[in-house]
């Protein structure tokens, strides 16, 4: 009698065991997918954007105007690159070709410091900042006023 109990209770305690395991790769697959969309700006929030383009130094990666939940940001996707330097920002210019040096402050606004030098992220566009006055997103370097980069933003 005792090895009946074993027994089922040894086939309850796989089943359990390989269900749960099943569960767990279904919720880690969820939870990638949800990653992936939440850094994959949707089509339809899209309304602008343009490759990097290298200046000083070289920027890879492409820049995007999104709106999420009534808010602008510029995002940066997951193949962004520039390289690291002291004091660099993000902003925006007016201009669609950047001087690679000696950018005048009345022809940009500053958005906020980089936060890493690669990958996906995203900084929010003050809301008293006209999107139709700028035409590129640009890496600038506030120290040495050197643009690293920059980015023609097409809709």
């Amino acid at each position: 009698m005792k090895f009946k109990y074993v027994t089922v209770l040894g086939i309850v305690a796989l089943l359990s065991v390989g269900c749960a395991a099943n569960v767990e790769s279904q919720q880690s697959e969820t939870q990638q997918t949800a990653q992936t969309v939440a850094q994959t700006p949707d089509a339809a929030s899209v309304k602008a954007s343009g490759t990097f383009i290298d200046a000083e130094h070289p920027t890879k990666g492409t820049a995007s105007i999104i709106t999420e939940n009534g808010k602008k940001y510029i995002q940066f996707d997951n193949q962004f690159k520039s390289d690291s330097g002291p004091d660099l920002f993000v902003i925006l210019h007016k201009d669609d070709e950047l001087p690679i040096t000696g950018i005048k402050e009345a022809d940009y606004v500053s958005i906020a410091p980089l936060k890493k030098t690669s990958g996906t992220q995203k900084y929010e566009i003050p809301e008293n900042v006209d999107l139709a006055n700028f035409k590129s997103v640009a890496i600038w370097c506030r120290q040495f006023n050197a643009t690293f980069g920059y980015a023609v933003l097409k809709a």
